[in-house]
């Protein structure tokens, strides 16, 4: 090769290595909501070790775990690892927390005491869905919620926030979202102390919200629009704001912000402790499959990476947990219900969920490419 021809060469590749470096990183949205999953260890279930899912989260991205039914082991992997953990205490031990804050203490000392603040643990949510699957602990919940809360205090720990997880059927309705309320009689002897505790300690709504189960108990919605599916008439506007809405998740985050608005509770943060789509079912369930799974979780995460929050709140949910790791194959039930995982047990993925929202590392390792090229080529020649 001519001098002239590898010093034209030579310049070429000098003009694609300034261009690559001058590649604007990714543009930061000002609302950033943090995008987790949901980890519970089932007993019955023959598992991955604590310490391998851990690392394989690190490396999928995920910063947010909610842990369903703690334990030594699963808190103790998560030390130092650089992921935020909401744990949440089961619903047996509601009734005693809440006739004696003792009991509160006693959990503390065996699930957080020992690993925090290595473990980071930011949030502890006082039961599940417990309106819904155990009703007659209702009665108990605010008890057992003030009581961990004081004994989190007591222990001179006052970093770590203290809610309850409620189930979306709160809701009177979600349609149109302007319109929502939470139902009676609950909305004034359960909800208004629930909100009231929240605002004082500065703590989130805690809910679960599955646009798969909305989506299954209206058959009007079309199945994209739970998808999250764009196309320019995939909308439902609201008659009394006349604002648009593009998909379900939205229209439920937002029937829960007009619920709390409707009892003087505006601006809580609102934390979507469950929400995803099933990867199999039986024949009555044709919608739940790995490919509608996909386009959910994926549509889910893409939405919440753009910033746009949702048409009443800008900020969006603060966090958003996919419900879950692994399937449950011991749960009885629909066979939906058993097929929530977003991971196999060989620790694969069913399908690929970008956590990590960015596009860095390609753009960096473009550039490292060519600086090693270019520096290369200028050895030759």
């Amino acid at each position: 090769m001519a001098l002239s021809s590898k010093n034209q060469l030579l310049s070429l590749l000098l003009l694609i290595l300034s261009s690559c470096i001058l590649i604007p990183e990714p543009t930061v949205v000002s609302f950033n909501p943090s995008i987790g999953i949901t980890y519970s260890r089932h007993p019955t279930s023959n598992l991955p070790r604590p310490d391998r899912v851990v690392s394989t989260l690190r490396s999928l991205g995920v910063t947010h775990v909610r842990i369903l039914n703690p334990d030594h082991d699963i808190i103790r992997a998560f030390s130092y690892s650089g992921i935020s953990l909401l744990l949440s205490i089961s619903n047996t031990y509601i009734h005693a927390m809440a006739a004696n804050q003792s009991q509160a203490v006693q959990w503390l000392y065996r699930n957080v005491v020992p690993f925090y603040p290595r473990a980071h643990i930011t949030t502890i949510s006082v039961g599940n869905d417990i309106l819904t699957s155990s009703p007659d602990l209702t009665a108990s919940l605010i008890s057992a919620i003030r009581h961990v809360h004081l004994a989190l205090h007591d222990l001179g720990i006052r970093k770590i926030l203290v809610s309850t997880t409620l189930p979306f059927d709160i809701i009177t309705s979600p349609f149109p979202p302007s319109a929502a309320e939470f139902k009676k009689p609950a909305a004034e002897w359960i909800m208004k102390p629930i909100l009231d505790f929240i605002t004082t300690t500065n703590s989130s709504f805690l809910i679960n919200a599955y646009p798969y189960k909305l989506f299954r108990s209206h058959p009007e919605v079309p199945i994209g629009y739970a998808l999250f599916q764009q196309n320019p008439f995939n909308f439902r506007e609201d008659p009394t704001t006349g604002v648009q809405y593009r998909n379900l998740f939205d229209v439920m985050v937002d029937a829960v912000n007009s619920a709390m608005a409707a009892m003087d509770h505006k601006g809580i943060p609102v934390i979507v402790t469950e929400t995803g789509w099933p990867s199999d079912g039986d024949v009555n369930e044709p919608e739940a499959n790995k490919q509608y799974a996909s386009m959910y979780n994926v549509g889910l995460v893409r939405h919440l990476r753009s910033g746009l929050g949702t048409p009443m709140r800008r900020e969006g949910p603060t966090e958003t947990y996919i419900f879950e790791l692994f399937d449950e194959d011991m749960k009885q039930g629909p066979r939906s219900d058993r097929h929530w995982g977003v991971l196999n047990r060989n620790m694969t993925m069913k399908y690929p969920i970008p956590f990590s929202g960015s596009n860095r590392c390609f753009v960096a390792l473009l550039k490292q490419m060519v600086v090693s090229f270019c520096l290369m080529f200028a050895f030759l020649v």
